[in-house]
């Protein structure tokens, strides 16, 4: 299967969708009579006046999220192409991002997250044209507002604010004119965002939305570590393709190693940014599918000993399906 996806023939879209099909059709038979799909943050409550909770039937909550994955599967394989990081063009980003997408049964659904990620995207083609980019100022200004975007859909989003200075760090030489872009490009949609809830007379919640971002960083979860077994072919392939990386990385262009940087420092902020959370939620962590879909698709790309890599592509398949369909 892997050796299908290395080439880029446009025949393995069909391939995709067989395969994001199989991930969630078993689904169908466990997902809940409600699903919950709060699409928007407390910021935009006032600007839409409508239920935020259980507005789309669970079967058609599954289908909606299936073909969100697919678009930026299809998204996010173009980018990888589009910048060369792989060095080849290839069909292994969509695949690994349908599969790492499908993890837990908490990713199958419509969520926050899983819609932030077309941000996550759109964030890094912008982030990496700041490497050859001569006028960085309208791409850094542009950023600082998509994650404002983001961040009306999704509080922790915020801290994807901290991959634009990144990016800024790894890409440009320092020009203090970027770092405020950024930042005049995020309050303005927040400056007009407070203007309306001045017009209605209600600032006051304006300032206590803000306040989750003082919570303190937790010392201890309580979760059910039989639920996470799956996560061990993932921990596999992440540690060889970080010595695959280690091996490749002088080999490879500035941009190419820059860009790996960067989507390392991205996959980091998603994963600790969690604890903006009063409760623990496991789709926040889709915020990490993109980056590590690029990894798991470098490893397979450069990897060698087909018996292995299928082997574990295929380990990887059978424990997602046992997994999200199995508690303990």
């Amino acid at each position: 299967m892997i050796k299908l996806f290395r080439s880029f023939n446009p025949l393995n879209i069909l391939w995709l969708a067989v395969l994001l099909f199989i991930l969630r059709i078993g689904y169908v038979f466990y997902i809940p009579d409600k699903t919950e799909f709060p699409f928007i943050e407390l910021f935009s409550r006032l600007l839409i006046p409508v239920s935020y909770q259980y507005v789309i039937p669970p079967v058609l909550n599954l289908f909606l999220a299936g073909a969100v994955v697919f678009g930026q599967a299809m998204l996010l394989n173009y980018l990888v192409n589009h910048y060369n990081l792989l060095g080849k063009s290839t069909f292994l980003p969509a695949i690994m991002y349908v599969f790492v997408s499908g993890l837990f049964t908490p990713f199958l659904v419509l969520s926050p997250p899983l819609i932030c990620n077309f941000l996550v995207i759109w964030m890094l083609f912008k982030l990496i044209d700041l490497y050859k980019g001569e006028e960085a100022k309208s791409i850094s200004y542009d950023l600082g507002m998509i994650v404002a975007v983001g961040t009306l859909t999704y509080l922790p989003f915020i801290y994807m604010f901290l991959a634009i200075w990144a990016a800024l760090i790894l890409f440009r030489p320092f020009n203090w004119r970027e770092w405020v872009a950024c930042i005049i490009g995020f309050v303005t949609i927040f400056f007009f965002l407070a203007v309306f809830y001045y017009m209605h007379d209600k600032l006051g919640q304006f300032y206590n939305i803000w306040l989750p971002l003082a919570t303190k960083f937790p010392v201890h979860i309580t979760i059910n570590y039989y639920n996470y077994l799956v996560l061990i072919p993932v921990i596999l392939i992440l540690v060889l393709c970080f010595f695959k990386l280690q091996q490749n990385f002088f080999k490879s262009y500035v941009q190419t190693r820059k860009s790996f940087q960067l989507l390392f420092f991205v996959f980091l902020v998603g994963g600790f940014s969690f604890y903006v959370r009063s409760s623990f939620h496991l789709d926040h962590f889709l915020l990490c599918a993109v980056p590590l879909a690029v990894f798991f698709a470098y490893y397979f790309l450069y990897a060698t000993g087909r018996w292995f890599y299928e082997t574990l592509f295929f380990l990887l398949l059978v424990s997602i399906i046992y997994f999200q369909f199995n508690t303990f």
